[in-house]
């Protein structure tokens, strides 16, 4: 094998960066980078409570707060108490929220079309089944916090 960079030294410029592209695309539409992971974790509709949406989006639950309120503000999201436990919110994705997401989410694929395009398509295809699948893995296994079954 010949000697290249670690993955997170190589992904992280790029991650950085795909990231300044996407701000002004979310400023365009409305939101912040928080907010977009918001609304993306609430559109998959298995998060539904304030600390789940915390965990799913890797952010603290008391820091996300003020980002939720600017959603709700906006008509973006709804909080109801749950009925369960009234100390605990209950988030739902509004369709004004579904339709900025769609619409922000399709301005940053046209992007990441426009730089995937200067990979061949076999190792396009190839790089985009690679990232879902370590995508799909949990955080855990990432960082070797327990053994592989």
């Amino acid at each position: 094998m010949t000697d290249r960079p670690d993955l997170a030294e190589m992904l992280h410029p790029l991650v950085q960066s795909l990231i300044a592209a996407e701000l002004p695309v979310l400023a365009a539409h409305g939101v912040s980078m928080w907010g977009y992971a918001v609304l993306g974790a609430l559109a998959d509709s298995s998060v539904r409570t304030q600390a789940a949406l915390a965990e799913a989006i890797g952010a603290d639950k008391t820091r996300i707060i003020g980002t939720l309120d600017g959603l709700q503000a906006a008509g973006l999201i709804t909080r109801e108490p749950d009925p369960g436990d009234r100390r605990a919110r209950i988030l739902a994705i509004t369709d004004d929220g579904r339709r900025v997401l769609g619409s922000a989410r399709a301005d940053i694929r046209s992007n990441e079309d426009r730089l995937l395009a200067r990979l061949p398509a076999a190792d396009r295809d190839g790089f985009l089944r690679a990232v879902q699948a370590l995508y799909a893995l949990p955080r855990e296994e990432i960082t070797g916090a327990h053994p592989e079954p």
